[in-house]
């Protein structure tokens, strides 16, 4: 099946050359950001020069940088500097907007490219991590990009749970052909679900065009190698949203190519929400995620 208009997520590096640069541009993305929530806009975690290591952080779909905002903290605490930037249409002061329901694979593959040049000021070493549709636009930059170091993808949406993964890209495009419909991500909470940074409904078109930037990658990934020089995928089993199945096809492509990926695994056992960044998420546990998450960092580093 042919993807519709992948080739238009093609990748366009101008990476920033100073950290004066790349804090030009960081102000260029605040003043694009109009009725945002205030926890919602552009976060520069910076140590006022550029660093050895700088991360960007890629929240998920519906979410925002605040998602982020603790983990952040603590990479900033170990010399890092971090960026934090919304998705395109993410963030805004209003939760029941319908603004995400513009998001194509386009935009995010745009998104990914733009905080990577930004990042190329900040530090000598580059990490992007993202999870959910943050991930999948972080393994869109991992194929794409040669100047990241290390790629962490958590729990990617290659695939989401409720689709076996046989059916997946065929219900990709009939949801892209039908016409546009908003869900409650809890039909009993309604606009009542946690946290507030968050939307609490998804678009049809937007989860869609996630799978159109994951499909790409796929098919770039069964032809060449990723980009980047190291990457570690985080799986979690107990992901009630996420089809790991299709994280592991993925995984098996890169590893075929030879890439140099590590694995690691939050077992089911913890019982982990599929968001398990998100300190105002009900039963998160970051107590032990951030320094797993940390660790394993640390070990795709020294290798």
């Amino acid at each position: 099946m042919t993807l519709w208009n992948s080739s238009n997520l093609a990748s366009h590096p101008k990476p920033a050359q100073s950290y004066t640069d790349a804090v030009k541009l960081v102000n260029a993305l605040r003043t694009e950001e109009q009725q945002m929530n205030t926890l919602c806009q552009t976060q520069l975690m910076t140590h006022g020069k550029k660093t050895d290591r700088a991360i960007i952080l890629v929240h998920g779909y519906t979410n925002c940088p605040q998602q982020f905002h603790e983990l952040g903290k603590r990479l900033y605490k170990s010399g890092y500097n971090v960026l934090i930037a919304p998705l395109p249409y993410h963030g805004l002061a209003d939760r029941m907007t319908e603004a995400h329901a513009q998001l194509t694979a386009e935009k995010l593959a745009a998104y990914a490219g733009k905080t990577v040049d930004i990042a190329q000021g900040l530090g000598e070493s580059v990490t992007m991590m993202g999870i959910s549709a943050g991930g999948a636009t972080t393994a869109w930059a991992a194929q794409n990009r040669n100047d990241i170091d290390l790629a962490v993808i958590i729990s990617p949406a290659f695939g989401f749970k409720q689709i076996p993964s046989f059916w997946t890209e065929l219900v990709m495009h009939v949801m892209l052909f039908l016409p546009d419909a908003f869900e409650w991500w809890d039909p009993l909470l309604k606009e009542q679900i946690l946290p507030p940074h968050t939307y609490p409904r998804y678009s049809r078109h937007a989860l869609a065009e996630i799978l159109r930037l994951s499909f790409a990658v796929k098919s770039d990934a069964s032809h060449k190698a990723p980009a980047a020089k190291k990457m570690v995928v985080v799986f979690n089993q107990s992901d009630t949203t996420i089809n790991n199945e299709m994280t592991e096809e993925m995984v098996t492509l890169w590893q075929a190519r030879h890439a140099n990926l590590t694995k690691y695994q939050f077992k089911a056992d913890l019982q982990l929400p599929h968001d398990i960044i998100d300190p105002a998420q009900p039963g998160q546990n970051i107590d032990i995620v951030y320094p797993r998450l940390i660790e394993l960092m640390k070990q795709a580093a020294s290798t």
